[in-house]
């Protein structure tokens, strides 16, 4: 092949989700869209906000195209990094400086950034299981090796002692999502303390620092009156990765950033470092997006929709007998096979209809991810072919 070898298992593999959600379009072609129940793709299922509308529609009438459409800093517009930073700081107590943000194209950009940053060829990622997907291909396509702490399946919460056991010399940098994608689980404060302690713990071992990427494009999608810590308050070398595509619903936008603490080891060699791979990546994020987010900094998403998903779901499941995660945030609801062939559960469900992901996928075999960003009237319809799929498993037993 022509393509560089640690491109070919990433382009053999390609994106399980990606290919369920196509698959369920080849699905509906056959017996109807309204009879298809995808649970594929988090893709948000609430519009985005009066306020994002409004906010463009100003910009174009007020602002100078030249302006609205040019080239600018990098790392982004400065008063949009310092509404960021201003946003931040009164939110949750921190010291950001406009200089601290770094806009970039979304979430993914933003690690890709990192990882360009830290890793030579053969350093390693620790990441927890179960984990986002694409962190894999991320952290090879930088030349890097990623390495799973497995799961806690009692709490899902972090392994810790798990963590111990994989850190070596060429741990540079460790991935935690929380919200987390595909379990719904919120890593708590206590968690976040103990991690800090075992990082502590490492770098006295292996002699350098660590460094946390916290993935939060969930922060705003919390219920039940749980909160979500605030990572840097927790652990010192942070690097919080953010993206609006959950909370604005502008997942096509590609618009987020990189917020570095000041309080990190290597400070300003880091922050300076991301503002040259983020150039050497995207040249900078998508202009418009970022004056529209300015403006919608304190807008949040229509959690109530969701909620509801989650509860006719989780309740629906449940009852039926199907051993779920009861999600703390985020629009995931994890699910463990009720047979040891958890495969042929998966594939039982598409002859339902029912398009449900694979969770070794995520590092986590044995479990699947539905994911209830989609029209309630969906979930209701496909409580009948659950009830099916329940019924079918009873018999696979």
């Amino acid at each position: 092949m022509v393509i560089a070898k640690r491109m070919e298992p990433l382009v053999a593999g390609s994106s399980i989700i990606r290919k369920l959600f196509e698959e369920g379009k080849e699905m509906a072609k056959e017996v109807g869209a309204e009879n298809v129940y995808d649970y594929s793709l988090g893709n948000p299922s609430v519009p985005a906000p009066d306020a994002v509308k409004s906010s463009i529609i100003k910009i174009l009438d007020t602002e100078d195209p030249l302006f609205v459409h040019g080239y600018m800093s990098n790392s982004g517009y400065e008063e949009v990094r310092q509404a960021v930073a201003d946003n931040l700081n009164e939110r949750f107590q921190w010291q950001y400086k406009m200089e601290d943000i770094i806009m970039t194209v979304g979430a993914a950009s933003g690690i890709n950034d990192i990882l360009n940053l830290f890793l030579d060829s053969g350093d390693e990622v620790v990441v927890f299981a179960p984990f986002f997907g694409e962190y894999r291909n991320y952290v090879i396509t930088a030349g890097g090796v990623l390495k799973a702490v497995p799961a806690d399946t009692e709490t899902f919460q972090i392994n810790i002692d798990g963590l111990d056991a994989v850190i070596t010399e060429k741990t540079k940098l460790i991935i935690v999502n929380n919200p987390n994608n595909p379990t719904g689980v919120i890593y708590s404060g206590d968690t976040l303390d103990q991690l800090q302690k075992a990082l502590e713990r490492a770098e006295a071992r292996i002699g350098h620092p660590l460094y946390v990427i916290s993935d939060e494009p969930y922060r705003e999608l919390v219920y039940d009156d749980n909160e979500l810590p605030f990572m840097p308050a927790h652990v010192k070398n942070c690097l919080i990765v953010y993206s609006f595509s959950k909370s604005l619903s502008l997942p096509g936008e590609r618009i987020g950033y990189i917020a570095v603490s000041p309080k990190m080891d290597y400070y300003e060699e880091v922050k300076a470092g991301l503002v040259t791979t983020n150039r050497i990546g995207s040249v900078n994020a998508p202009s418009l997006m970022q004056l529209v987010i300015k403006e919608c900094l304190n807008e949040r998403p229509q959690i109530e929709v969701y909620d509801q998903n989650r509860k006719m779901l989780y309740e629906h499941l449940t009852a039926l007998g199907f051993e779920c995660l009861k999600p703390q945030g985020a629009f995931y609801l994890f699910v463990k096979s009720p047979i040891e062939d958890y495969a042929a559960f998966v594939e039982e469900g598409k002859k339902q209809h029912i398009l449900m992901v694979d969770a070794s996928s995520f590092g986590c075999p044995g479990y699947v991810r539905l994911a209830y960003c989609v029209s309630p009237e969906m979930i209701k319809r496909s409580f009948p072919a659950f009830e099916r799929l329940a019924e079918a498993c009873k018999a696979m037993r």
